[in-house]
């Protein structure tokens, strides 16, 4: 496995050396331009705050993967986000019981593919189960459907994909970032929220009404808050604000 401290990272910005360990969490400066805002003031602010990060390329995303997701009972595996499962880092690749990258900001909502930028960024990729990905596709997120086999607690119907409980909050916050994060700005398209499930190739992701109440249901835990400092500190340099601030979401998404 190529190390992580070996990546040749896209872009100006030269990360800080892999480490077993993370820092704190950064001090209020990192946030202070946000700070007593509301509502489109506080998306723009945050949006100029993350926006400023390193880039992977989409083959460095399987090695930070191994690195953010990784079974915090067992280094040598990662937690699948769907399925829940432990499974062996090494066992990544595109067989039907290995695992891959889910995209969970659906790369074709917005056409971004995986390209430098929305499709190599970490904040919303995450390992799952090869056929799991595949099942859940690109639909938007809402609750129901039938319950899904291979992936105990995720249910899915012909639009939509709802996850096990676990990781509602997640999901909800991975495409709140997005949604901040891309604003058009970038050469891509601008990401937005809606309430749809049909958002099909537009730059939309739903539904947005779920998603806040996942957001109340599941609030950021010691995994999605250690991943979080793991981006922020070995790779991307950047963090999703939802998970260190949830109160933002309602001052946002109200």
């Amino acid at each position: 496995m190529t190390s992580s401290t070996a990546f040749a990272f896209v872009g100006t910005t030269t990360p800080p050396t892999t480490s077993t360990t993370t820092s704190p969490p950064p001090s209020g400066d990192y946030y202070a331009a946000a700070a007593g805002k509301t509502g489109p003031a506080l998306k723009t602010a945050l949006h100029g705050i993350i926006r400023n990060q390193t880039k992977l390329s989409y083959d460095q995303v399987w090695e930070a993967l191994k690195v953010t997701d990784q079974d915090p009972n067992n280094s040598a595996n990662v937690i699948l986000l769907y399925s829940g499962r432990s499974q062996a880092k090494t066992s990544n690749g595109g067989n039907a019981n290995d695992w891959n990258r889910e995209h969970v900001w659906a790369k074709s909502h917005g056409d971004f593919g995986t390209a430098t930028g929305p499709g190599t960024d970490v904040h919303h990729l995450r390992p799952e189960d090869v056929s799991v990905n595949a099942d859940r596709g690109n639909k938007d997120f809402d609750n129901g459907g039938t319950a899904r086999t291979e992936a105990p607690g995720n249910y899915g119907d012909a639009d939509s994909w709802e996850p096990r409980n676990a990781v509602k909050g997640d999901v909800a916050r991975m495409l709140f970032y997005m949604a901040v994060r891309y604003e058009g700005t970038d050469g891509f398209q601008n990401l937005e929220m809606n309430n749809s499930v049909s958002n099909g190739t537009a730059p939309y992701h739903g539904k947005l009404s779920v998603l806040l109440q996942w957001h109340q249901q599941d609030p950021p835990d010691a995994f999605e808050q250690r991943r979080n400092q793991v981006i922020y500190d070995q790779f991307q340099r950047n963090r999703n604000p939802f998970i260190d601030h949830p109160e933002w979401v309602a001052a946002i998404w109200s």
